[in-house]
């Protein structure tokens, strides 16, 4: 842990760093566009699995957010009328703002929300053409920092605010794979969130100046209440750090809970991979759906 971090202002760190990173972009100009399609490590598609969502009586497209020194590009969906709308960001996996994070978000706006996913890696470079996870990780990944996310996911929000269409005063955050972890911090770094859902997060991991925390560090800190989604056989998840997670939020007192399916797989909610398992992931959307309602989103 890097030395000007104790146990418990993880929220205040974040702005700190935030700031510094900021004051060092001043000039620095992010730019880009979404990919289109699916990220070139996620194929083959499994298209018998796959779910489509149409855009009829949404408006749905890429937009521009801005953040310090720029803009980033991002996927918003919501009802083509009415509002103000609940509002969800839509945190993406590791494969960054592709096709099926489009959809996740149209499936939101189909249930009333304004649900924006913003392209967390713009600064650091495009993983959509990039053949293996590995390198993704190594080329991109390893190099986008926590407080840089914190601080889009802030940028995501005021543009959903700026809109005139979101009710920001019911703000939720779900995430995926790399987005579940955002999760966990996001809910320690923003007092301004509802509630969240991380499908499958990893909970610990190696701290650097990049990443000086994980959810596992930050569960006493939970200013909203967080429900996880994991599958009991994910090989990249082991079942005693979710259990520490457990046990942490217990010990804290805060109302958050996870879920674990049995004998279900990492990305088991990804519809267009192999790993997709139907009946965990209908579940768990459902416990989304749910669990924002009982907390207030909805």
């Amino acid at each position: 842990m890097p030395d000007d971090l104790t146990p418990s202002d993880f929220a205040q760190d974040m702005r700190s760093l935030i700031a510094r990173t900021e004051l060092s972009r001043r000039g620095f100009v992010v730019a880009g566009t979404l990919a289109g399609g699916f990220a070139l490590a996620a194929r083959p598609v499994q298209a018998q699995s796959m779910i489509t969502t149409d855009t009829e009586g949404l408006t749905a497209g890429e937009v521009k957010i801005p953040v310090a020194g720029g803009s980033i590009p991002a996927y918003h969906a919501m009802p083509a009328s009415g509002g103000p709308f609940p509002t969800v960001v839509v945190v993406q996996e590791i494969f960054g703002v592709h096709e099926h994070i489009k959809d996740v978000c149209r499936r939101f706006a189909k249930l009333g929300y304004l649900a924006v996913a913003p392209e967390y890696y713009a600064r650091q470079g495009d993983v959509s053409k990039l053949k293996d996870i590995p390198t993704i990780f190594k080329e991109v990944v390893s190099k986008v920092p926590d407080a840089q996310v914190m601080s889009d996911t802030d940028a995501a929000v005021a543009w959903a605010q700026s809109t005139g269409k979101a009710n920001t005063d019911k703000l939720g955050i779900t995430g995926f794979c790399w987005g579940g972890r955002v999760v966990w911090l996001y809910a320690a770094y923003q007092p301004k969130l509802t509630a969240g859902v991380a499908w499958y997060g990893r909970l610990v991991g190696q701290v650097s100046d990049l990443t000086p925390k994980h959810p596992l560090d930050v569960a006493a800190e939970l200013k909203a209440p967080v429900l996880g989604l994991y599958g009991g056989a994910d090989s990249g998840i082991p079942n005693d750090t979710v259990e520490k997670m457990q046990a942490a939020l217990k010990t804290a007192g805060k109302p958050s809970e996870i879920v674990v399916y049995p004998d279900t797989p990492h990305a088991f909610h990804a519809d267009y991979r192999p790993s997709y398992r139907k009946q965990p992931a209908e579940d768990g959307w459902a416990k989304m759906q749910a669990w924002f309602k009982r907390h207030g989103v909805a």
